[in-house]
């Protein structure tokens, strides 16, 4: 049998999605609706982080 082992490297946040969440809102307001290119890139981290938590937080709901 064959196993593939996944590439990717996921990391695991201690934050609620919430928590998560609320900086994503926090960003937006600071930018004033237009992000930068280095906020942009903070912006898809924090969703990243957050539909990383948000599914296991469901979950144990």
């Amino acid at each position: 049998m064959l196993y593939s082992m996944s590439t990717s490297v996921e990391t695991v946040s201690e934050r609620s999605a919430a928590e998560v969440n609320e900086e994503i809102r926090a960003l937006w307001r600071r930018a004033g609706g237009t992000l930068t290119i280095e906020q942009r890139e903070e912006y898809q981290r924090l969703v990243m982080e957050w539909a990383a938590v948000a599914p296991q937080q469901t979950r144990a709901a």
